[in-house]
């Protein structure tokens, strides 16, 4: 790895943040929505210099801290060994319009992909789809292609607003949370959400779903950030037995 560049704080903490980027990449692995070597996930850089994130062509599977790279919001490597992924400014340009958001997970789910072709809104058939009922799941309709520049960066983030997910029509999804727990969760419940209506609409519904008192209870009680967290820690734990 370079360690002498431009933005360094310390080798040690640097070398600490790769590896919690590296262990949140193996953590997504284990949701089921790789797509070979596409699709991200990033974590704020403390220090506000941009994001960590994998370099290109690896997998979720395959990261160790020698696959990830600190990218500034101009793109730039500050840490780390490239190439980046073309499509880093959808996790730093977000990052610059939430503050309140560390880490940001753009997966290219099939299941996201389908419903978000047909253009209907989420419906709470279950607990998976509570939140997005709740809050709103907005979609990104600017493009269907890759989010490479600044410019589209930044319509990705004014399309997301204050919500904690999009769907980007022909391309997949984004999940956005405080950390990496809200963020990942956020993604695994969209994906099945998004599964289940798919197969309830196939058979000729939805009929019932959750109503507006229902939804926030069910928010309250069902996903509540220690939830989100339990359900992080089981995807973590199974991806250490995994052996990565």
């Amino acid at each position: 790895m370079r360690m002498e560049t431009r933005g360094m704080v310390g080798n040690e903490e640097d070398e600490r943040l790769a590896e919690e980027a590296a262990r949140v990449n193996l953590v997504l692995a284990e949701t089921g929505q790789a797509d070979l070597v596409w699709g991200h996930v990033s974590l704020r850089d403390p220090h506000g210099r941009g994001v960590w994130m994998k370099a290109s062509t690896w997998g979720f599977e395959e990261i160790t801290p020698q696959r990830v790279v600190l990218v500034s919001p101009e793109g730039e490597i500050l840490w780390g060994e490239g190439p980046r992924h073309i499509e880093f400014p959808i996790h730093a340009e977000i990052m610059l319009a939430r503050p309140d958001v560390n880490c940001v997970v753009h997966t290219h789910s099939s299941a996201a992909v389908e419903f978000a072709s047909l253009d209907v809104p989420i419906r709470a058939i279950s607990h998976a789809g509570v939140e997005y009922a709740l809050l709103g799941l907005p979609r990104f309709t600017r493009t269907g292609g890759l989010i490479r520049s600044r410019d589209l960066g930044r319509s990705l983030a004014d399309a997301l607003g204050s919500a904690t997910a999009a769907l980007l029509p022909q391309h997949g999804l984004v999940t956005v949370g405080d950390g990496a727990a809200a963020a990942i969760m956020r993604a695994v419940r969209l994906e099945v959400a998004c599964a289940q209506q798919l197969r309830v609409m196939a058979a000729g519904g939805p009929v019932l779903w959750s109503d507006e008192s229902e939804l926030q209870e069910k928010e309250d009680e069902v996903w509540s950030a220690a939830q989100l967290q339990i359900g992080y820690d089981y995807l973590r734990r199974k991806s250490e037995q995994q052996g990565r």
